[in-house]
């Protein structure tokens, strides 16, 4: 569920964080706020649990935060921050330009959770004896250093392992090497988080190691996407977008009315895309999508033009532009295709199944 904007950026909720989200509140109700106020009522614990774990996610929030204006500052689109069972996560759209860049949005997460930490811990020094808001304050301080330690940890892909990847980055001038060496570490914690977990489990604490194993898993499939993701950046590299676009997206004229285009075209031909163009200058794009929104009974008195996406607005690629920059153009832009054109000519169009499709033909050939 999206539940807000921030900067431009949706802020999403997990079904998964309901979970976790009441764990948090229960166990300090049943635990903390019992173990050091048993005088304190169930219903005051529980309102007092709900809302420091509300406060706590909304540090993590804050955390991710951090990430993003940074990002954002060094020309970095943001998707999204969702929060789930785990915590939080930025989606950050593509990777940083230089070593320092990489640093400086690594670090801010960190930076930002030791900020809240001593921030909690003033107010709980403040509160003095008025214990309904030092007892909290001082729990949201522990936990955002905790937080903060945690994600400094270093193997990818926590804030640490970033950091360790933009230093050996720094060092080596190879952001491959860097990628491999924070995604091995990474490994190695999400495999030791995992060998302590059941260990743990097996010494009696069976919900303390399940839950370190989980954290385990969940950070070994993160070090398992990241490969994929640098080996399609592999694959990817020194292609460019006239070697994957295709031409089955034909070109229509401005006037051409839609019970045409569906007659002769959709229905006909069996094609879903079209570029409106005129003397082969690109005028807009077209999709079933538009066409679907006019009533039928429009359909013989509205043309292409009238509905079409006018080319101002399309993002668009060229030709010779790099394949991998032209995904991320792509991601960033929330599209699955995108006309191909130079010196504003349309030249055909680039799409996720044509992109697939050279994939695939470069692994089997072994280029």
């Amino acid at each position: 569920m999206t539940i807000a904007r921030i900067w431009g950026i949706p802020i999403s909720v997990h079904v998964s964080w309901l979970l976790v989200f009441a764990l948090v509140a229960g166990s300090l109700a049943g635990g903390d706020f019992r173990e050091q106020h048993p005088e304190w009522g169930l219903v005051t614990r529980w309102a007092l649990g709900a809302l420091t774990s509300l406060i706590f996610f909304a540090c993590v929030l804050v955390h991710e935060l951090g990430h993003s204006r940074v990002a954002l500052r060094n020309g970095i689109p943001i998707r999204g921050i969702t929060l789930f069972v785990f915590g939080g996560v930025a989606q950050i759209s593509r990777e940083a330009a230089s070593p320092g860049v990489e640093f400086r949005i690594a670090i801010a997460g960190p930076l930002t959770s030791l900020g809240l930490a001593g921030l909690f811990a003033g107010i709980g020094a403040a509160a003095g004896s008025l214990a309904l808001a030092s007892v909290p304050a001082l729990w949201l301080a522990r936990i955002n250093l905790a937080v903060a330690l945690f994600n400094l940890l270093p193997g990818f892909p926590l804030d640490g392992g970033r950091v360790l990847r933009a230093a050996v980055w720094a060092w080596t001038g190879s952001f491959e090497r860097s990628d491999r060496a924070a995604s091995m570490a990474g490994e190695m914690l999400a495999l030791a988080l995992i060998g302590f977990g059941v260990l743990r489990a097996l010494r009696g604490d069976i919900a303390g190691g399940v839950w370190m194993a989980l954290i385990g898993w969940f950070l070994q499939n993160a070090v398992a996407a990241g490969r994929a993701q640098a080996a399609l950046r592999e694959l990817l590299r020194g292609a460019t977008v006239r070697q994957a676009m295709g031409h089955e997206c034909i070109s229509v004229a401005p006037g051409l009315t839609l019970d045409r285009l569906v007659h002769d075209e959709v229905l006909g031909a069996g094609r879903r895309c079209f570029v409106v163009a005129e003397n082969g200058h690109l005028r807009g794009l077209l999709t079933l999508h538009e066409v679907k929104a006019v009533p039928r009974e429009r359909w013989g008195r509205v043309t292409a033009e009238e509905i079409m996406r006018p080319a101002p607005t399309l993002a668009a690629v060229s030709p010779d532009e790099d394949l991998l920059q032209a995904l991320e153009k792509m991601d960033d832009s929330s599209v699955a295709q995108m006309p191909v054109v130079a010196d504003g000519q349309w030249l055909g169009m680039l799409d996720r199944e044509h992109i697939v499709h050279y994939m695939r033909a470069r692994a089997e050939l072994g280029v």
